[in-house]
């Protein structure tokens, strides 16, 4: 197993290429089932002013970093804790960052809103359970 800072420097590109891909990609199935806004979003976000694709994009490889550093203490299975990862930053979300920014604490309880955020979260990790072994290959041999 590759040593510390490796698993999360590509745990980050495989948390961001995530978002990218698996994240957006259940966002957008989302949007054309009429439950959110057009995927990639634009908008600025402060407080640095940062597109929210790429807020996003830092905070899934913040989060897939963060996973890369304790998988060796983990059983075998990694894209099952990626999901479990996700499902974790769906709760996050939830239940921590809306508030923060302002917004009703987990969506004002409504169903679509755990609906969704499992949905895009849990594909968000089940995506970086994915992406992760093929970045480091090591992954493959012993998850």
């Amino acid at each position: 197993m590759p040593s510390p800072w490796p698993r999360a420097a590509f745990g980050f590109f495989a948390g961001a290429i995530s978002v990218l891909t698996f994240h957006q990609g259940m966002w957008a199935i989302l949007h054309g089932l009429g439950e959110m806004p057009p995927p990639f979003p634009v908008v600025r976000m402060p407080p640095l002013g940062v597109p929210l694709t790429l807020d996003l994009c830092f905070w899934g490889g913040v989060w897939a970093a963060a996973f890369g550093l304790v998988l060796p203490k983990l059983p075998r299975g990694v894209p099952m804790w990626l999901l479990g990862l996700g499902l974790a930053a769906a709760l996050v979300s939830l239940f921590l960052v809306a508030p923060l920014k302002g917004q009703p604490i987990a969506g004002g309880f409504a169903v679509m809103a755990f609906v969704r955020s499992f949905l895009i979260n849990g594909s968000w990790g089940i995506g970086g359970g994915l992406i992760m072994p093929l970045l480091l290959p090591r992954l493959v041999q012993s998850a």
